[in-house]
């Protein structure tokens, strides 16, 4: 059976395909940056490889999954995160004829880790974006302000950066301001990372559309709803569920698809209200909230890996059948997020928070019949129970430091 390499074994999203793949009796390897990985404790993780840094130490982390591709006769290597993505992205003729990648093409994963190429690919395409200008400076920044209302978005055009000696740079999260010198700080904090967005606030619901395709025809797709982000203003899914497909939506990310002319793994997110739907990114890897959609029936790994190995489909309509109505979290960030929600500190009044009460309707509904976790299963349990762990002690190390 054939060999497959995981990185950044400690995310739900890897465990989940690890644990997908090995009960198709495929041999993984589960790999990261440190030993004390999630991943590693898994029963499904046949080997186990410990990599240099990816953002620290780019080309040796390039070079020990070479050793680790021929050490173990890999057919397919899968990246999870933009780090781990970006080095390999550059070097991938080191890997040709040894393994395949599950990587989109160059063109296509340019497009969307530049958000402001996103932006003007969706504008062509008709797709709803935000109102959006580039500032290359603070003082930029400041002048086209009034063209917006408040409050204004500030975001990095570029979420990750592999610069030259330097690695896999983080450029930070996204920032928000309702006054000039909330601007500057903002912009001020970004800007040394390249140029930034300036967008109108959108209020809703984030909903993604999530797809497998081959050059850019949809194999498979999947919808879900946010209930639940960390930080608690916007950020990673902690808690979401499954929804039936919006037919509108699937459009959208079905133009883009086809305009990249994408193969493998990609995630389409939107800020959904009662009026409209605008695109607000794109995630050219695996996504956070990968193990709802295994949850829910739809295998994205198994049928991932069927695609690399076995080449071009057949001409047939998507898969869409999954279950509406499953909820998967992320313990360790919902933990995170039950510890935002009490504190009860509003670092942006405009942005909607929740407030103790929902707190504790989301604790009673994150046992429901219908509740999953992405880490925690009773036939693999050691992953679970060191998340358990692992959040236990950081949360004790934070309660000690604020008394």
């Amino acid at each position: 059976m054939p060999t497959v390499l995981v990185t950044d074994a400690s995310r739900g999203s890897a465990i989940t395909i690890i644990r997908s793949l090995s009960k198709m009796g495929w041999t993984v390897v589960a790999a990261d940056a440190t030993r004390r990985s999630l991943g590693f404790r898994s029963r499904h993780a046949h080997h186990r490889f410990v990599y240099p840094s990816p953002s620290a130490e780019p080309e040796a982390y390039v070079t020990a999954l070479c050793e680790a591709v021929s050490r173990y006769a890999v057919d397919l290597l899968i990246p999870i995160t933009d780090e781990t993505i970006l080095p390999l992205a550059r070097a991938r003729i080191r890997f040709a004829g040894q393994c395949r990648l599950a990587i989109a093409g160059d063109k296509a994963l340019q497009a969307v880790t530049d958000k402001q190429v996103t932006l003007d690919l969706c504008e062509e395409l008709g797709i709803p974006v935000p109102e959006t200008y580039v500032a290359y400076s603070v003082e930029e920044a400041q002048e086209v302000a009034h063209l917006l209302p408040w409050p204004i978005v500030v975001k990095a055009q570029r979420s990750r950066r592999l610069v030259s000696g330097a690695g896999v740079q983080n450029t930070g999260p996204v920032g928000y301001a309702n006054s000039v010198k909330q601007l500057i700080d903002q912009a001020e904090r970004l800007i040394q990372h390249g140029p930034v967005l300036l967008q109108g606030y959108q209020p809703g619901t984030g909903q993604g559309v999530e797809m497998l395709a081959y050059e850019g025809r949809p194999l498979a797709i999947f919808q879900h709803r946010r209930l639940a982000e960390v930080p608690i203003t916007g950020g990673a899914s902690a808690w979401r569920e499954s929804v039936p497909l919006n037919p509108t939506l699937v459009e959208y990310s079905r133009r883009l698809v086809e305009a990249l002319n994408w193969t493998g793994l990609i995630m389409v997110e939107f800020k959904v209200n009662e009026t409209d739907a605008v695109l607000m990114e794109v995630n050219g890897r695996v996504w956070g909230s990968l193990p709802l959609a295994v949850h829910s029936g739809m295998d994205f790994p198994a049928r991932l890996a069927e695609l690399y190995l076995n080449g071009s489909p057949p001409p047939e309509p998507p898969a869409t059948d999954y279950r509406r109505g499953v909820r998967a979290s992320n313990l360790e960030l919902m933990a995170v997020w039950f510890a935002q929600v009490l504190r009860k500190r509003r670092r942006y009044p405009f942005i909607p928070q929740p407030g103790r009460r929902d707190a504790l309707r989301a604790l009673l509904g994150m046992f429901g019949r219908r509740q999953k976790f992405d880490v925690q299963s009773w036939s693999d349990p050691l992953p679970g129970l060191f998340q358990i762990g692992h959040t236990l002690t950081h949360l004790s190390r934070k309660a000690r430091a604020a008394s």
